[in-house]
């Protein structure tokens, strides 16, 4: 860590105990999910919060390479279990190791992010019905077939009617795999 591990008490005079139970779960942290540039940690002592009552709050905040932060703040304000400062510690850091965990997965790669579908409007419909073109949000044309219409809802298209759609490349251009209705014409049976 680039800087040592500062810890906060407050309302309650420090203790030699928590420091060390602190600076032993940062460590335990660093070395399990790499480097850590910085750590606060804040304990509130029980007082006469009258959202706390006699509960300890611990706040943690780490940060990490490339501005990345991880924050756990909130304590769970009915669990008495929080009365004990050493629960109260291993319950923040538990926390803070699920967030770090899932902050390290999005920095290697490994979570999906999901871009959202694309949304724009039935141009035309073939007179056959069974096939249509959809105008994207750029204006380009999409083809699609009834069959990649879901929930049987091509009957209740229209000229206009708002879809989102999954683009992909066809054999003559663009084509929807899948169109599904937006709005009030998705909620009619």
């Amino acid at each position: 860590m680039q800087t040592p591990v500062q810890i906060d008490f407050q309302g309650f005079d420090a203790r030699q105990d928590a420091r060390s139970a602190i600076e032993e779960h940062v460590s335990e942290l660093e070395n399990r999910y790499g480097r850590i540039t910085s750590c606060r940690v804040v304990l509130k002592g029980p007082g006469g919060h009258h959202r706390t009552g006699g509960l300890y709050e611990v706040n943690v905040r780490l940060a990490l390479p490339d501005g990345r932060e991880v924050n756990v703040g909130r304590t769970a304000k009915a669990d008495e279990r929080h009365s004990d400062l050493a629960f109260a510690i291993n319950d923040a850091f538990k926390r803070a190791r699920r967030r770090l965990q899932d902050q390290v997965r999005k920095i290697q790669g490994a979570v999906k992010v999901h871009e959202a579908q694309p949304i724009g409007s039935v141009l035309r419909l073939d007179s056959s019905g069974e096939f249509g073109f959809l105008a994207a949000g750029d204006g380009h044309e999409v083809y699609f077939h009834r069959n990649s219409v879901l929930d049987g809802a091509y009957a209740r298209l229209a000229p206009g009617t708002r879809v989102a759609f999954t683009e992909e490349m066809g054999e003559k251009g663009p084509q929807a795999s899948t169109v599904r209705l937006l709005g009030k014409h998705a909620m009619r049976s």
